[in-house]
């Protein structure tokens, strides 16, 4: 059986196992989100960046 890779939130750490080997914390699924060449929300995204970088300098 294939698992996922799963994230500690608490301590950062990644791992393969429910609770965490450095902390004891539990740890959650950490997916990508799923790529789709039609992404109807990109341009928004973009833009959104630029504000950020604009903003930030």
């Amino acid at each position: 059986m294939m698992s996922s890779i799963r994230y500690c939130p608490v301590c950062k750490e990644y791992t393969l196992e429910e609770k965490c080997r450095v902390c004891g914390g539990n740890t959650v699924v950490k997916k990508p989100a799923r790529f789709s060449p039609e992404d109807r929300y990109g341009s928004y995204r973009v833009s959104l960046k630029r504000m950020e970088r604009s903003e930030g300098t």
